[in-house]
């Protein structure tokens, strides 16, 4: 997530590269410099907090993090790993060597000695060292987006999926190849089984998803509940002309500008809340299919299905704006709502072992076809 606390630093960090441009590391890492990416808050961490200094600090994303915590006795050191797709989003890895880049720890001014192992997104890290799981081996981790990337399924190269949460993220399967894209997105890692090859992914994320929808119920009072959403919006035909664009922490891709603020614009005597909150249905679709259009563009072959899960495809209404707005078929899996959860069980059960993996793509394809 986005931290404003980073904003300046990421204008420092700007005005250091040679090109004086946030994308120019992006042919290495994927990324442009922003406040969303972990080196930049680690780099504000060395410089505002003392006590983030010298040989006493240990760095890791979430997953680095959990994995330490439960293979640690009291007293003890655990095991300081990531994986791929967790360390892509950092800026430090370099996505052609899968390890941590020289020239971006120096950039960033961070001592590789602080930052964990990298290693495949399924092999064994260690063991849970207390509790009822004593013992148990840890023996897979992805990031949250490729995981539910692994739970629809797309194994192959130009499928696609969304997810709808707080924030919405669409991935597409690129295949062994690194794409980089010309249109706003960013390139990472979907994830590398054992000794596999790595796959990688174009990725387009939209800052205010769900969150939308919480906003109008928490700050308007709007809604009582957030399912109340569909409902309120069925009561207009349209949102005659009127626009929603929440920008409430700026823009993620494919315009990457944290100075944007959201607006509601078109109002006239005659809006009202069913408006306001089909407009801000609209407006969650309207940015998906940006990132749509841009994937398009980098790939050059126009995606004709998207697989979705997350909390608002529990809106069957909010699914047919997202059908029509794209103009090709959405699907959502009434089992797999939660993709994350099961895309890191089914890499955990690799399947590649034995020749399994294609058949996975054939399971639980029951889908709602809007």
């Amino acid at each position: 997530m986005v931290d404003n606390r980073t904003n300046e630093t990421v204008k420092t960090l700007i005005a250091n590269t040679p090109s004086k441009t946030a994308t120019h590391f992006q042919d290495k890492v994927g990324l442009p410099i922003s406040p969303y990416f972990s080196a930049v808050k680690l780099r504000w961490l060395l410089d505002n907090v003392p006590e983030v200094s010298g040989d006493n600090v240990l760095f890791g994303t979430v997953d680095t993090w959990l994995i330490w915590n439960l293979t640690r006795n009291s007293g003890e050191s655990g095991v300081h790993v990531t994986d791929v797709t967790n360390a892509s989003r950092t800026m430090l890895m370099n996505l052609h060597t899968l390890q941590w880049d020289n020239e971006m720890c120096a950039f960033f001014g961070v001592d590789k000695k602080m930052l964990p192992k990298i290693c495949s997104s399924s092999e064994v890290y260690g063991h849970v060292a207390n509790g009822k799981m004593a013992g148990k081996p840890i023996a897979g981790c992805l990031g949250d987006q490729q995981a539910a990337l692994f739970g629809q399924h797309c194994f192959e190269r130009g499928e696609a999926k969304c997810t709808y949460g707080t924030g919405c993220f669409m991935l597409s399967n690129t295949g062994t190849d690194i794409v980089l894209s010309k249109h706003g997105l960013l390139t990472t890692v979907a994830y590398k089984l054992g000794e596999e090859p790595a796959v990688y992914a174009l990725e387009g994320a939209v800052a205010i998803g769900g969150e939308v929808v919480r906003w109008l119920r928490d700050n308007l009072k709007m809604i009582s509940s957030s399912s109340d959403i569909e409902q309120l919006s069925d009561t207009v035909d349209s949102t005659h002309d009127l626009f929603f664009v929440p920008a409430f922490s700026g823009l993620y891709a494919p315009y990457w500008d944290a100075t944007a603020r959201g607006l509601i614009i078109g109002i006239t005597a005659y809006t009202n809340r069913g408006h306001i909150a089909r407009a801000a249905l609209e407006a969650v679709c309207f940015q998906v299919c940006e990132i749509l259009q841009s994937m398009d563009a980098d790939s050059g072959a126009p995606l004709q299905c998207l697989r979705t899960d997350g909390g608002m495809t529990q809106n069957k209404m909010f699914l047919g704006m997202q059908a029509d707005i794209l103009g090709i078929p959405v699907e959502c899996r009434k089992e797999s709502a939660e993709a994350t959860a099961m895309g890191q069980g089914w890499q955990q059960l690799k399947p590649w072992e034995c020749g399994r993996l294609a058949h996975c793509q054939g399971m639980c394809r029951a889908t709602i076809r809007l």
